[in-house]
């Protein structure tokens, strides 16, 4: 299915983050605070939403201080979520969030291109950075360096996408030969260095995972991460668009499309809205469960909310979907509010003709409506491979051009 800009349409994603979005969603969760960290919630969660039919999960990292999640238990770390569910889902794409300030970028792609292999290509990267001075100290204070400041962050999160897109390209796709007559595993030529230069850190390459199934992870964004100019480079296959109301999330989303289309539409990245929600459920209102949830802890969110009706759900996101390739939402109470996504919202959005289908072992670039890469440096007419040396020697991965960086 595709719309503007050769991109996907009709997507919806949801965040699984512990027992939902809500601070005091544990409250409510019928299980233990524990239950968090185990598999069974886990396998639970996403079991439940693949089968509801949303098109991909993204999973919230460990964050700065210590993996402490917004339920006040304790969160795993993101890409591990990610790849322990991937063998029991066949079509909903799983998406990671990953620092790419405080994390090193060689072993961000060869992760995420290991998790693209387990999934059988059906992986992404949800690319994040600290939005806050107390939490980019801590994360610095976790790796034993300076905390980088907001245009660093912005920079190094530009820095850490290219390097990541770099390394997935520098194995070509028929790297791998496993002749057994002359007793070689891959032929060396085919092998690249991706010689990254930044203003703070240096990545020779090659990667040592081959080039993962779908050659390039699609890579979503918040809006505010990445500079125009990463933006107009390609950095981002999505950009995740949030607001303070429905309305007005509806606005930014019509203003952010124009631009991409003043500035020549193609390539520009797909629009996915922010939208926490909480529902009507089990007799009781939604704004009822608002309310109780708040006496224990206030939910506080940069996204816009919606408080209210299945019914009513289905309008909002139908015009959203009007403006926006795809919505990404966040349940107050996942076990709840999943289960009325499932029941009456989905299925009456679907009636509509509103989502994309659900396609069992497509790709996410499929979902996204882009097509696989042919690797980058796969057409180079001269041999990359110094005379007696192959690419998988003798450099050091990755050089830190700044002294703490």
């Amino acid at each position: 299915m595709s719309g503007a800009q050769g991109r996907g349409k009709g997507l919806l994603l949801i965040e699984l983050d512990g027992d939902g979005g809500h601070p005091a969603a544990w409250r409510k969760s019928g299980s233990s605070p524990a239950s968090v960290l185990g598999p069974k919630h886990l396998r639970e969660h996403v079991l439940a939403v693949e089968s509801a039919g949303f098109h991909a999960a993204t999973f919230r990292d460990g964050g700065a201080k210590t993996g402490i999640s917004v339920n006040g238990n304790g969160r795993l770390n993101a890409l591990q979520q990610a790849a322990f569910v991937a063998p029991i889902t066949r079509s909903i794409a799983l998406v990671p969030e990953v620092d790419t300030v405080y994390t090193e970028p060689f072993h961000i792609s060869t992760q995420l291109a290991s998790l693209d292999y387990v999934s059988r290509g059906r992986a992404g990267w949800l690319a994040a950075a600290s939005s806050s001075e107390e939490e980019s100290a801590a994360q610095a204070a976790a790796v034993g360096r300076e905390p980088a400041d907001p245009e660093r962050r912005t920079r190094e999160a530009a820095a850490s996408i290219e390097v990541g897109r770099r390394l997935w390209d520098t194995w070509e796709d028929d790297a791998v030969i496993r002749d057994v007559a002359t007793g070689r595993y891959l032929d060396v030529d085919r092998l690249h260095y991706a010689d990254f230069q930044g203003q703070d850190y240096s990545v020779k390459g090659p990667s040592i995972i081959p080039r993962p199934p779908q050659g390039q992870l699609p890579v979503l964004a918040s809006a505010g991460l990445l500079d125009s100019d990463a933006i107009a480079a390609g950095a981002a296959d999505a950009l995740l668009v949030s607001a303070p109301t429905p309305e007005l999330l509806a606005g930014e989303l019509r203003e952010a499309a124009a631009g991409f289309e003043d500035a020549g539409g193609a390539g520009a990245p797909a629009l996915i809205a922010e939208l926490d929600v909480i529902l009507d459920a089990r007799g009781q209102s939604a704004a009822g469960r608002l309310a109780e949830l708040d006496k224990h802890a206030v939910w506080e969110s940069p996204r816009a909310r919606f408080v209210g009706s299945a019914a009513e759900l289905v309008e909002v996101l139908a015009g959203l979907l009007a403006v926006a390739a795809g919505v990404r939402l966040h349940p107050a109470v996942l076990g709840t509010d999943v289960e009325e996504l499932g029941q009456l919202v989905l299925p009456e959005l679907r009636r509509r003709g509103l989502l994309a289908p659900v396609a069992p072992d497509a790709t996410f670039r499929d979902l996204l409506g882009l097509s696989r890469p042919v690797s980058r440096y796969a057409a180079a007419s001269a041999a990359v491979v110094p005379s007696g040396a192959s690419p998988g020697t003798g450099a050091s991965p990755i050089t830190r051009a700044t002294a703490g960086n």
